[in-house]
Formats: C-alpha cells, structure tokens, sequence
C-alpha cells in the first residue's frame, strides 16, 4: 500500500526487502491482514509503508502508544536506524525519557508553549525536566 504511487516495479521489490530487513518480524506475516497484527506489528507495518515513500521527514506520533516494553525499544531503535540512514524525524512523544535518549534535539511544551529547547541529552539531564516530566 504504502508504494501505490510509484510506478518503479524493481525499486519497490528492493524497497520492500529493505523494510522487511529492518522490521524482521513481519517477514512471516506477509499474508496476514493487517489487523490481525499485534499492536506493535502494526506500529512497524505503519511505519514500513510509510518508508515505501521514500520521504525526507519522517512524522512520528507517539509510536510507542500501547506498545510493550519489548516492541517499544525495537521501535525506537528502528527509528535511530532510519535516522542514521538519512530520514528526519520529527517524534512527537509521551514517553519523555526514551524520546530524549535518541533525540537531536527536544522541545519541552507546556500548555502549547515551548518552555525548554536543546539537545535531548541535555534536557534528559535538565533538574526541572526530570522533575515535571521524568519523576524524578
């Protein structure tokens, strides 16, 4: 689905062995509706067919939503990965502490405002970050 604009027939084959590379765990579901996937094959499915674009900027709302902790570390890994392989990603994230452990850069909204900006290690470090946003 996620190809359906494209007309490059060989390209999409090595497109979607590239998606399938890195999401190895739907190499056996191939012929499994989507539905039926748990949440966090779903999670990668959307994902993958999203990468079929080949987009510049990868929109990435909360991914790790009702995902278990197994999932949600493959997840966030994947999203390092797709980084590093020249994708932007712009993660819009609830789970503060692991958005920040692979961020560039974070933005600390409160109330729609942006309260607090810089690069996710620091604010992963920030005393008012970790007291508002991490527990801590």
């Amino acid at each position: 689905m996620g190809a359906y604009t494209r007309k490059d027939k060989s390209a999409i084959a090595q497109d979607i062995d590239m998606v399938l590379e890195l999401f190895s765990q739907l190499k056996d579901r191939t012929k499994q509706k989507a539905g039926t996937l748990s949440t966090g094959e779903q999670q990668m499915l959307a994902i993958g067919r999203t990468l079929m674009l080949k987009p510049k900027l990868l929109l990435a709302d909360e991914p790790s939503l009702g995902l278990s902790p197994n999932y949600l570390e493959l997840i966030f890994d994947r999203l390092v990965e797709i980084n590093k392989n020249g994708t932007s990603i712009l993660l819009v994230e609830q789970n503060a502490s692991e958005a920040l452990e692979i961020a560039h850069r974070g933005y600390v909204f409160n109330i729609g405002e942006i309260v607090l900006e810089d690069t996710g290690k620091k604010l992963l470090s920030d005393k008012k970050v970790k007291k508002a946003f991490l527990g801590g």
